[in-house]
């Protein structure tokens, strides 16, 4: 019993731990800008459009589709294990 309350108590310390630090600090936050876009991105994260995510997904849908079809058809061209 009391080493649950004492598993509390460091759990609440440990997570509010960010909060204090941030009240005792005077100065304004300062916020991380954005890197720039680069030319073939889509939007300031990079990575491309929608559209190129959602051809990628296929393209990788397909791939496991093909790898998935092939094991079948290996397990199903096996021969039977002998029996000892």
């Amino acid at each position: 019993m009391v080493n649950t309350f004492v598993a509390i108590g460091l759990g609440a310390v440990i997570g509010l731990s960010p909060l204090a630090a941030m009240a005792q600090s005077d100065g304004p936050m300062q916020v991380a800008q954005a890197a720039p876009a680069t030319p073939n991105s889509a939007h300031a994260g990079g990575g491309g459009s929608h559209g190129r995510h959602l051809r990628h997904r296929a393209n990788t849908h397909k791939e496991r589709a093909r790898g998935g079809a092939e094991h079948m058809r290996q397990m199903r061209m096996a021969p039977a294990a002998p029996k000892s």
